[in-house]
């Protein structure tokens, strides 16, 4: 809404918001800066297995601040803010995304099985069919995770004799029946632990 952009903070290039809600709150303008950096690392860290983080919004409604100003320091806020962001974007049950091409196929009629066998296996769907003339045009979707040897495999179910083309067409959720498994993958590429922190892990106790 128009309060909500008045109070935007900061915009990434991956549509990620940062909204200073807070009415009020001492201290808050000499220590905004701060506390955006924290935004900003967590947007290209996410909380699951440290990938970059898209369409995240993220309002700062409260915020109490030490009196004296050596506890308002970069030092201090930079990791607060980090660790309540994590928090609460764990709270909201994350999850990962993964990119999704939008595939083409040209061929002729008798090979509609074969092309559908092929996208199919690799989690892909078929959403169009039609014909053209002599050709069979088939539109569909396939994760670009999948397509790896997709050249391969579609010369060989086609014996060569179809003509195809990917482009980028959206970003979607990772399937839940392999999102733990991908994300302990990410993970142990990266040197991490297998399991990704919880809430918990953020609250600070008293």
């Amino acid at each position: 809404d128009a309060e909500e952009a008045r109070n935007v903070v900061a915009v990434d290039s991956k549509g990620n918001l940062f909204i200073d809600a807070t009415k009020g709150v001492q201290f808050m303008q000499e220590s905004i800066d701060s506390i955006k950096v924290g935004f900003l690392d967590v947007m290209e860290n996410g909380p699951l297995a440290q990938e970059s983080c898209r369409g995240i919004k993220v309002v700062l409604h409260h915020a109490e601040f030490h009196e004296d100003a050596a506890h308002r320091t970069y030092a201090q806020l930079l990791p607060a803010s980090r660790r309540a962001i994590l928090g609460a974007m764990l709270l909201a049950n994350p999850t990962l995304l993964e990119p999704i091409l939008g595939i083409e196929v040209k061929a002729s009629s008798e090979l509609i099985g074969s092309i559908a066998s092929v996208i199919s296996a690799r989690r892909g769907r078929m959403l169009n069919v039609e014909q053209k003339g002599i050709l069979t045009i088939i539109e569909g979707v396939i994760p670009a995770a999948e397509t790896f040897d997709l050249s391969e495999a579609m010369r060989g179910a086609t014996a060569g004799k179809a003509m195809w083309n990917t482009h980028f067409k959206e970003w979607s959720s990772v399937p839940t029946s392999i999102l733990m498994q991908l994300i302990t993958s990410i993970r142990k590429r990266k040197g991490l632990s297998e399991r990704p922190p919880t809430p918990d892990e953020f609250i600070d106790k008293e």
